[in-house]
């Protein structure tokens, strides 16, 4: 007798739509926090956990965390060891976001805030400037902001005491080189700030002024050279004293423009190979010689050693500061922003300048109380001599 075959099939149990969406968003959770984990280490998982502890287990629930986190930024990015790189908080973020564009609302000048103890020394007014209209002069120091002291420590809270919005004004304290004090009142307003400014000197010699290398600095310093050109100019003095730096594309469209053919700018950045950047030959013929201070930066200093290693022009001035690395601002999420030196920068033959600055051809200080620029400038008056 043939068995007859009984075949059970097992259904099969389905999960619900819903229980699939939550099963999925569990593993990718657990797949994301484990890279996460892999990718903080301990340190940064550290952090991650002080901040909790923080926001739920201290005991008074109204704590500043905002402030907290800015001051332990700003602690981390110093504890890396490196003097170029920094936190910006939110409102440092905006202004230096601003700076770099040229253009920001205050009163029209640029100030240093380490040289006078007594508050913020004018470098430059921006001419037809709120500060500029109430006579303020590069020499001036400011003081006092709407009678708040900017002496000592308080100097470095003297940029978001005179800024604000358009429109409204502020009352700055002045002592002028003389040793008088007077008080005068701008109005604030939308500055537009060139970073260039030119004249010709005795002997139809050039003079260009360069502050910075923000965005359009290039095409500035270019307009102010072609213009002296244009006069007859015979020779060219380019300073950039207290000239703190700024983006490496301007830097290489404007040695491009001086330089004939050759390399001009090399980077070396932490991921990736050394790139060289190459001038053309179009160049400005004339002779040149270029001004240095304690105060020239990055790019500055960049330019005025390629103008040496290149074309063998002379250098004026006191010692640089020896900064040979390039930051890139990363924006963070809490509004502020981490500035990290992300690539080593040299000449295009491959000097370094750091930790060794720029040695000048003539090395002299300016005199006390002189202004940059000006008629008792013993600098520029040592840079005009190198013509004859």
């Amino acid at each position: 007798m043939e068995e007859q075959a009984v075949q059970t099939v097992k259904k099969r149990r389905r999960f619900p739509g819903w229980a699939k969406i939550v099963l999925t968003a569990l593993l990718t959770l657990l797949l994301s926090t484990g890279l996460w984990c892999l990718a903080l280490g301990g340190n940064g998982l550290a952090m991650v956990e002080t901040f909790l502890l923080a926001r739920f287990a201290f005991v008074e629930a109204d704590a500043d965390l905002h402030t907290a986190v800015d001051k332990g930024l700003d602690a981390f990015v110093n504890g890396l060891g490196d003097r170029w790189s920094y936190y910006l908080t939110e409102e440092q973020y905006r202004q230096v976001t601003s700076d770099r564009a040229n253009s920001y609302v205050g009163v029209g000048v640029t100030v240093l805030t380490n040289e006078r103890e007594e508050g913020l020394l004018v470098q430059t007014v921006i001419a037809g400037g709120p500060a500029d209209q109430a006579g303020i002069a590069a020499g001036d120091v400011i003081t006092a902001a709407d009678g708040t002291s900017l002496a000592g420590d308080n100097r470095e809270k003297g940029t978001e005491l005179i800024t604000g919005p358009a429109g409204t004004q502020v009352t700055l304290t002045l002592l002028r080189p003389d040793g008088s004090t007077v008080d005068v009142t701008c109005i604030r307003a939308t500055v537009h700030s060139p970073s260039a400014s030119g004249r010709m000197l005795e002997g139809d010699i050039g003079y260009v002024y360069l502050a910075n290398f923000h965005s359009g600095a290039s095409d500035s310093f270019r307009q102010e050279v072609d213009a002296l050109r244009d006069q007859g100019a015979k020779g060219l003095i380019i300073d950039v004293r207290n000239d703190g730096g700024g983006y490496v594309s301007e830097l290489t469209k404007t040695l491009d423009y001086l330089l004939p053919e050759g390399p001009i700018f090399t980077i070396k950045p932490r991921w990736g190979f050394a790139s060289i950047t190459q001038s053309d030959e179009e160049c400005v013929d004339l002779p040149m010689v270029v001004m240095v201070n304690a105060n020239t930066y990055s790019a500055a200093e960049l330019l005025a050693a390629q103008l040496r290693e290149s074309a063998g022009v002379p250098i004026v001035g006191e010692l640089t500061s020896g900064k040979g690395y390039a930051q890139l601002t990363f924006p963070l999420p809490n509004g502020g922003g981490a500035g990290l030196s992300t690539s080593a920068y040299c000449t295009g033959g491959g000097h370094s300048l750091i930790g060794e600055g720029l040695t000048p051809d003539v090395e002299l200080d300016l005199n006390e109380g002189a202004a940059l620029g000006g008629a008792d400038d013993n600098q520029l008056a040592a840079a005009l001599e190198l013509f004859d």
